[in-house]
């Protein structure tokens, strides 16, 4: 598995540093925001490091693929069951402050801050 020794994110991985977690298997970690924007805000990262969205290659594709499909499942276990938001942070110009890949997890029992609505 590739790793970075400094990246906060792989020191999570390796528990060096403690989240509260609320899934893992073999590539995928989720754990609860320490900073959280919405009632419910997940960080969700592959275990091996990718530094970002520019960094996936197609063989990462059944990866980001299987993270999608959980994102859904643990919005409606975790209080957001009439949906959410998945958002990636990208580069500099997506204004990306952990150079490894995630997906904030963000959702509630109600319609969040700024959301589009339609009549």
């Amino acid at each position: 598995m590739s790793e970075d020794a400094t990246c906060v994110f792989c020191r999570i991985v390796r528990s060096e540093i403690p989240s509260k977690k609320v899934y893992e298997d073999d590539q995928i970690l989720v754990f609860h925001d320490i900073q959280p924007m919405a009632p419910l805000h997940l960080l969700m990262i592959p275990k091996r490091h990718i530094a970002s969205m520019a960094a996936l290659a197609e063989g990462d594709a059944g990866l980001v693929g299987a993270m999608m499909v959980l994102a859904q499942r643990l919005a409606r276990e975790n209080g957001s069951p009439d949906g959410f938001r998945v958002i990636a942070n990208t580069g500099t110009v997506g204004r990306q402050d952990v150079y490894h890949l995630h997906f904030h997890l963000l959702g509630s029992d109600r319609p969040l801050p700024g959301m589009i609505t339609r009549s």
